[in-house]
């Protein structure tokens, strides 16, 4: 993963009333630079604001809501299966509760840091108010490696880590769901020790369960469908749909194949996908079958897909965002698309942008593609088919129900269609038309400041 300091690209001037709660939020968060990026690009959007709401300023809703309502660090130890004891870092922030309980995934990854955390904790919150749904917005996780590690290990990190987190959380209070390195396993083992703890078969408590037990159907495709959904709708604004297009598509996780299956649905070519050893370029197109055999069956490297399809070649050298495609679908972590990578897209012709993760694309990056006139969408709104359905599935839960795939993925599409539509009005009215963030950031903040202001300070 390319890191970069991208609080030095933050150069486009803030509205001077935005401007000191931003220095003082770096200066709360020192060295947090992906939190400070992720605050800095919903400020750039909400300047029409500024002034307009007179509420917002008299409630200081706007230093509140960058502040998280609770930050929780904890020790993770556990055994391998030699006999030797781990230690790993776990961290849950409950970053805003005014629309309804904290919701939003774990991550387990190396790169996992509290900044990270909060970065994606603040991002959730905008994503979730998008959708409709009365969920608020939080994030967790560990800098625990899932990769290279025995089901066996795997499960007893896990026990370890809700042996701590299962305190914090609960059906009315805090529901996480998997991310990046918590897929339908790590939930089941999670689950498994909640219930354990508690004596209680919470269904609620937890999203992206197995479909047998209390999981709703299309959660596994949910986020890669989801942002082809949205594109989908960004791409009739000009006539145009996916018919045809050559696709490039970053990840290879459950965002991006099933990215790749809808994208490949509505007559699209996908031509490359990525994991961390490099990508995969194939022009005669990704053979979906063969990837999710690899990589979800198998559990091995691109390479393994290379060595079987003779159409494709793996690269490790560049970046996936150098091949020519008319739509980007960015499906793996934040800041993947640097300046230069932004430049090289619009050199090469692409249409469109859609983040199928958060925040991949750098303040720098997200300029090119605004000045270049591109369809460009910010992920708060074009991955939130996650967690809208996540949401479905609490709704299930708590009826006791179970929802055909069809259903759900209606209602999946339905909600994109509704959050893409919020974006376009909601910069219309504020005299930004075609402006996917000033609408996503403008429509998910307004929602969540209002509610804040009727709930008081608290």
């Amino acid at each position: 993963m390319r890191q970069t300091n991208n609080v030095r690209l933050m150069t486009q001037a803030l509205h001077a009333d935005l401007q000191p709660m931003f220095e003082i939020v770096k200066q709360v968060n020192p060295g947090h630079q992906e939190f400070q990026q992720a605050v800095y690009e919903v400020m750039l959007s909400i300047a029409p604001l500024a002034g307009s709401r007179p509420e917002y300023a008299q409630w200081s809703i706007l230093k509140r809501i960058c502040e998280p309502e609770r930050q929780i660090i904890f020790r993770v130890p556990w055994v391998t299966d030699d006999g030797k004891v781990e230690i790993n870092r776990g961290y849950r922030v409950e970053f805003n509760s005014a629309l309804g309980p904290y919701k939003g995934g774990l991550r387990f990854h190396p790169s996992v840091n509290l900044s990270i955390i909060k970065f994606l904790g603040f991002e959730q919150t905008f994503k979730n108010s998008l959708t409709g749904m009365p969920i608020g917005g939080g994030k967790g996780g560990s800098n625990f490696d899932p990769k290279g590690k025995s089901d066996a290990e795997i499960m007893r990190f896990c026990q370890s880590f809700m042996t701590e987190l299962y305190r914090h959380i609960g059906e009315y209070t805090d529901v996480p769901a998997g991310d990046i390195g918590v897929g339908g396993r790590e939930i089941g083992y999670l689950f498994g020790q909640y219930k354990r703890i508690t004596n209680r078969w919470e269904a609620g408590v937890i999203t992206g369960k197995g479909l047998t037990w209390g999981g709703a159907q299309v959660r596994t495709e949910a986020t890669g469908y989801g942002t082809v959904y949205f594109a989908q709708e960004m791409l009739a604004t000009r006539g145009d749909s996916f018919d045809g297009k050559r696709v490039v598509i970053s990840g290879s996780g459950n965002v991006a194949i099933y990215a790749v299956e809808k994208a490949q649905q509505f007559g699209a070519k996908v031509i490359a996908v990525s994991d961390s050893n490099g990508y995969v370029v194939d022009e005669a197109g990704i053979d979906l079958e063969l990837l999710k055999d690899v990589k979800e069956r198998r559990r091995e490297r691109l390479s393994a897909y290379v060595e079987e399809r003779p159409s494709a070649r793996l690269s490790v050298h560049g970046s996936i965002w150098d091949i020519p495609c008319d739509v980007a679908l960015p499906c793996a972590t934040q800041n993947e698309i640097l300046g230069h990578h932004a430049k090289k897209l619009v050199e090469n012709g692409v249409q469109l942008v859609a983040e199928g993760s958060n925040m991949p694309t750098d303040p720098e990056g997200i300029a090119i593609f605004q000045d270049a006139k591109i369809l460009y969408a910010p992920g708060k709104a074009s991955n939130a088919g996650g967690v809208a359905t996540s949401a479905l599935e609490m709704q299930q839960n708590a009826s006791r129900d179970s929802w055909s795939f069809e259903y759900t993925d209606n209602h999946l599409r339905g909600i994109m269609r509704g959050i893409h539509d919020t974006c376009i009005e909601t910069a219309e009215t504020y005299g930004q038309p075609g402006d996917y963030v000033a609408g996503a950031n403008l429509a998910g903040y307004i929602k969540v400041a209002d509610a804040m202001v009727a709930q008081g300070v608290i």
